[in-house]
């Protein structure tokens, strides 16, 4: 399928991305824009999402936040949460100069960490028609507390500190730890699942060379100061699909489905793909058929049917 390489500024950083026409479109079509999540890069398992929506009508934009992969930034390997919405937003701007995509049509899709953004973006920005939040994180700092365990956190904690009175001096220095790590009772990383690294470790190899399995400490400051609750009773009317996975003890299922009960729009829909974990998402082409299919049956349900 065609993609076209592109680029757009977000808070005076150039961010850079592709987008996949819509296949058979007459005019200007429905548009999907797509990121990823923790340390994420646009080639990692999202080109696979916005080919089936482009394949089924929908215009897809699939980018790099600033500080990441091919995107502009100078503190790489550093997440901030409202900067990477803000460059959601941005990209929403950028898709709105183009001839090719309908305004009054615009979607977007995450996963993991961006699979919360997408909650709190559709709240605050009313340019947002649908969205789908598949396997969303939730409440950061609980979803911290409860993966690494009581002695876990602890020092996690204390190196989150570490880095705060390292950054406060004049050197200029900070802190950095692994995304995931295969011996986590030896290392302190973000995620401390071993399959994390694996499935990670695996697809840079295989179709992500520039991921990176690192960020910055400040990185996971910000997590634990990020909760998409506030957000979620301004949902009233917008079309939300969310996509557990059934088990899922990374980014904790039981917070997914309580933050779904949540929403008040009733054009809501939750699917739990059973027999599936977080991981299993990326490394498994089958499931990731299963939640391709979920996705893009909605964006078509609800921004291209009977246009």
């Amino acid at each position: 399928m065609t993609r076209e390489d592109i680029e757009f500024d977000s808070c005076g950083e150039t961010i850079r991305g592709w987008f996949y026409p819509a296949s058979g479109a007459e005019g200007p079509a429905p548009t999907v824009i797509l990121a990823g999540g923790w340390c994420y890069v646009r080639e990692l398992v999202m080109p696979y999402y916005a080919e089936r929506f482009a394949a089924a009508g929908i215009n897809a934009l699939v980018f790099d936040y600033r500080n990441l992969g091919v995107s502009d930034g100078g503190n790489r390997q550093h997440l901030d949460p409202w900067a990477q919405i803000r460059d959601y937003q941005s990209a929403l701007s950028y898709v709105e100069t183009r001839a090719d995509v309908d305004n009054d049509r615009l979607g977007v899709w995450g996963i993991s960490y961006s699979g919360g953004h997408v909650l709190i973006l559709a709240a605050i920005d009313p340019r947002i028609k649908v969205i789908v939040s598949q396997i969303p994180v939730i409440d950061g700092y609980r979803n911290m507390r409860r993966v690494h365990g009581t002695v876990g956190f602890r020092k996690l904690l204390s190196l989150v500190e570490e880095d705060r009175r390292l950054r406060a001096g004049s050197s200029g220095k900070q802190l950095y730890l692994a995304h995931a790590s295969a011996v986590p009772h030896e290392e302190i990383s973000a995620w401390p699942f071993p399959e994390t690294y694996e499935t990670f470790a695996a697809l840079k190899a295989s179709e992500a060379p520039g991921y990176e399995n690192r960020s910055t400490v400040e990185s996971v400051a910000l997590l634990m100061e990020y909760h998409v609750g506030p957000f979620l009773g301004r949902l009233l009317q917008t079309p939300v699909l969310m996509i557990a996975a059934e088990g899922d003890d990374l980014t904790l299922w039981d917070l997914e489905i309580d933050a779904f009960n949540e929403i008040p729009s009733p054009a809501k829909r939750l699917e739990i793909l059973p027999h599936t974990t977080h991981m299993t998402l990326y490394s498994d082409r089958g499931k990731l058929e299963v939640a391709a299919g979920h996705a893009t049956e909605w964006f078509v349900t609800q921004l291209a049917a009977g246009k």
